[in-house]
């Protein structure tokens, strides 16, 4: 996986996650892989993964059997999606705005682009 300087890693390692759920990799109640496997499988210290599952598991997006590991919760999609929505209007959209204003375009100038990345299907 290659980090980008701009987030801390352990956020960056949850938004990987959060992604093999969303795309369907990861099923709710499914185990994930442990702390040492990601650690190796991503390169990084276990305790960076760690820190990525204390702060899902304070989100309630995944859980832990002790002795067992880390599962997905089962309704962990929906928590994702409202996790990541809200990241995206604090965080993202403000600037988006920003240069829609600067530039002039309007809203509904985006719909066909809009239309356009939601067929290709991101997967």
């Amino acid at each position: 996986m290659e980090f980008k300087d701009s987030q801390a890693i352990y956020l960056q390692i949850a938004d990987y996650i959060c992604e093999q759920v969303l795309l369907n990799k990861w099923q709710p109640e499914e185990r994930i892989p442990s702390v040492r496997e990601l650690a190796v499988q991503l390169e990084v210290n276990p305790n960076t993964v760690m820190r990525t599952c204390e702060l899902l598991q304070q989100q309630e997006i995944i859980y832990n059997k002790r002795g067992i590991g880390y599962f997905i919760s089962n309704d962990a999609v929906k928590k994702i999606r409202q996790f990541k929505k809200d990241s995206f209007i604090t965080n993202e959209l403000p600037s988006l705005f920003r240069s829609m204003y600067l530039l002039e375009i309007d809203i509904d100038e985006l719909k066909p682009y809009y239309e356009k990345f939601k067929k290709s299907n991101f997967k």
